[in-house]
């Protein structure tokens, strides 16, 4: 009974530690992010911050993935894995999630809930956007929430959930990825959030990850990640114009 609560323990200890990592990086990044003045590039404020942001918390990652690699050869799943597998996975992914969106998409205009594009629609503040979702998003939080959490996690998480369907480690990291998706501030104490995005985002998260782990390779999850932010903000720039 002794050790397998010492077992217990020892892997509460490391997921929340983990968890700190994975959700304070994140804030050292746009603490860096927000040392810089973007007026001349971005006077809207609607891309430059997030891309500086992003590149900042996946480089930092970076480095943490190669000093791992400098003590343990771990398996970050950095190739390309099994590609049949990873294709598939994306293109299913692609054709349901676009289902969704159309379906969402009309569900929300019918209940009057639909939210325009935050910033005026100007060429540099749409290309400038749909540029960071596509190229930054998918690479750098897959990068941080399925090949570091899942590896790291998946040291002390054994074993699988939901009736076999998901691994200990992917369910954990699916967790910690919506709670990324959680505003917090300590001066003021403050937190906001929308409930529906952090479910919908753990969700999502289940999904890379399971790609991940079958595929072998983090890079088919950074596509999907990409695809489907690029399609939900090409729907929602697409409705804006349409109702302006």
């Amino acid at each position: 009974m002794n050790s397998a609560m010492a077992k217990v323990a020892k892997s509460l200890s490391w997921t929340l530690l983990l968890a700190v990592v994975l959700l304070g990086v994140p804030k050292v990044a746009g603490m860096i992010a927000s040392s810089f003045d973007y007026g001349a590039i971005d006077p809207d404020g609607a891309f430059a911050w997030l891309c500086v942001h992003h590149l900042v918390q996946g480089v930092i990652f970076l480095a943490f993935i190669w000093g791992v690699r400098r003590i343990t050869p771990l398996d970050f799943k950095l190739g390309w894995g099994d590609k049949k597998v990873g294709w598939q996975y994306v293109l299913r992914f692609t054709l349901y999630f676009g289902m969704y969106l159309i379906v969402s998409s009309v569900i929300m205009l019918l209940t009057k809930s639909f939210q325009p594009f935050s910033h005026p629609l100007t060429a540099r503040n749409t290309l400038g956007y749909l540029g960071f979702q596509l190229f930054l998003t998918g690479p750098s939080e897959e990068l941080i929430f399925r090949a570091f959490a899942i590896t790291m996690l998946g040291l002390v998480l054994q074993g699988r959930g939901f009736s076999g369907k998901a691994s200990n480690a992917n369910i954990a990291a699916a967790v910690i990825f919506g709670l990324a998706h959680v505003s917090f501030s300590f001066a003021p104490f403050q937190v906001s959030y929308s409930p529906m995005q952090v479910i919908f985002a753990s969700v999502l998260g289940l999904f890379y990850g399971d790609c991940l782990e079958k595929s072998g390779s983090v890079f088919y999850p950074m596509m999907m990640h990409s695809i489907g932010n690029v399609l939900v903000v090409s729907a929602t720039i697409l409705i804006t114009m349409l109702m302006s």
